[in-house]
């Protein structure tokens, strides 16, 4: 059946806000503001409040209130965890996330700032493609007074223009394997996803697993402009910097400690995980993580002498695998340099 000429516009995919919070009172009137001022506004905003002293979780509520008043036909409800004691970055996402209730979730943190038109510019992308799970962005970097840093997020993390491409072409698992660009204060996702996602491992960051999630069972895409103000500052748990050259030679010299050892036990989990969703994921996908779990296991148990190196570590790179699941040349380097 045709639609009438006086039928109603479809209504939009309504967007939940999982807001996780600790000790931020300093930026949360700011941020807050410019969740409820959006122009596609959230229907609902979750608090989970990780043991805050400063008074985060009134400063959210009067924020709240404020905007209500200010605009009293499109007010967002607020719903509030406290946690005693904290449950610590990861869980308390995953209590955020697995208590809202829209098609739709919007990750923030406590101290950016969201552009105006935000969730107008990415619901959409949601109501033209069903199969998209995760949808990402750049963002403008700027330090705690909101001044611009003169660069973005993705130039930070050194995004390249294959990895772009590669994403929007649908082989985010791919550029996810080698290494996360997902960063949760820029991405929206489908509920949905909780069936498969849920419960975050510690030992992953909860963006980075979303992001991996998605990308195995459904599409992942990105937008290339900012659309929020990624505060760096001093107090940030994670934050965004581009490395110098000084810095990358520091880090080729260094030793290796336990990370390829933690990098291989977290694609054991991601395996794990991955074998229990059935037809879901393809085999390729199954046998790439394999593959990523051997490389992992590689580096780890590279010997100390680093003339015993060499010639496993030609060995590895001829495989492929060194760009397969890592920076590549910039990998075979450090693993040829660095101090055990």
């Amino acid at each position: 059946m045709t639609a009438g000429p006086n039928a109603a516009a479809p209504t939009p995919p309504i967007v939940s806000v999982a807001l996780c919070t600790h000790n931020g009172a300093r930026f949360l009137r700011e941020q807050v503001r410019s969740i409820c001022l959006q122009t596609l506004p959230p229907v609902e905003i979750v608090l989970s409040d990780d043991a805050s002293t400063d008074g985060s979780v009134d400063v959210v509520r009067a924020a709240v209130a404020e905007c209500a008043a200010e605009r009293p036909a499109h007010p967002v409800a607020l719903r509030i965890f406290e946690n005693r004691p904290a449950l610590r970055v990861v869980k308390n996402f995953e209590q955020a996330i697995g208590a809202c209730t829209s098609g739709l979730i919007a990750l923030s943190d406590q101290d950016d700032v969201w552009l105006p038109d935000r969730l107008a510019q990415m619901v959409p992308l949601f109501e033209r493609d069903p199969k998209l799970l995760l949808l990402h962005t750049d963002a403008r970097l700027v330090d705690a007074e909101r001044r611009d840093l003169g660069h973005t997020l993705f130039h930070a993390l050194e995004v390249t223009p294959s990895e772009i491409e590669r994403i929007h072409g649908g082989n985010a698992f791919d550029v996810f394997l080698r290494r996360n660009l997902v960063t949760g204060a820029t991405t929206v996702f489908r509920r949905s996803l909780l069936e498969h996602a849920l419960p975050l491992p510690v030992e992953w960051v909860h963006d980075e697993w979303l992001g991996i999630i998605a990308s195995a069972i459904g599409r992942v895409d990105l937008l290339e402009q900012p659309l929020i103000d990624y505060r760096q500052h001093e107090s940030n748990q994670i934050g965004a910097r581009r490395d110098t050259f000084v810095a990358k030679v520091h880090k080729a010299l260094a030793s290796r400690g336990s990370t390829h050892v933690e990098r291989a036990h977290k694609a054991e989990l991601l395996l794990a995980r991955l074998q229990k969703f059935g037809d879901a994921v393809s085999p390729e996908i199954l046998a790439k993580v394999r593959s990523k779990i051997e490389h992992q296991r590689f580096r780890a148990a590279l010997p100390a002498s680093r003339i015993a190196r060499c010639l496993p570590i030609l060995r590895e790179a001829m495989t492929g695998r060194y760009d397969k699941f890592g920076r590549g040349f910039r990998g075979v380097v450090r693993d040829l340099f660095e101090s055990v």
